[in-house]
């Protein structure tokens, strides 16, 4: 009886091993769609800065449920996006805390440095989506739309 239970366990993990085909293709017609639709790249005509957001369902919240541009200030909107990026930095530095699959890159973001409505519109409204999808909070306001 002490023979034949390890040669049942082996035999079970060799039935429950599986090979992969790697020339699988899941979709033929368009092998870029999901990048494309989920990349926001967020540029100013008035500077030379860009951000380049990939994150799945970003681009059609921002087209839905974001507020309007024009609704909140530039100036208002640049304090905001220091606070929300000093913390998504800290938070950065600190993996072992926060979830590293969260915060995987550092935000340089230089609050004397003029990067245009569109881009302040559109890092203030990632930061909105990011904490409302993944339930974070990264200060002390609420966020909500």
């Amino acid at each position: 009886m002490k023979k034949i239970i390890p040669f049942i366990v082996l035999i079970a993990l060799i039935a429950s091993c599986k090979s992969y085909d790697n020339d699988q293709t899941i979709n033929n017609s368009n092998d870029s769609g999901l990048v494309e639709n989920d990349t926001v790249s967020i540029s100013s005509d008035e500077s030379d800065y860009e951000i380049i957001i990939i994150e799945p369902g970003f681009n059609a919240w921002l087209q839905s449920r974001a507020r309007p541009r024009g609704f909140h200030s530039q100036q208002w909107l640049e304090s905001r996006n220091a606070l929300l990026v000093q913390s998504w930095n800290q938070r950065n530095l600190q993996p072992m805390v926060y979830d590293p699959n969260l915060y995987q890159l550092r935000i340089d973001y230089d609050t004397r440095t003029d990067y245009g409505y569109d881009v302040n519109y559109k890092l203030y409204n990632y930061f909105l989506y990011f904490q409302l999808k993944y339930n974070q909070r990264l200060t002390s306001f609420v966020p909500r739309i």
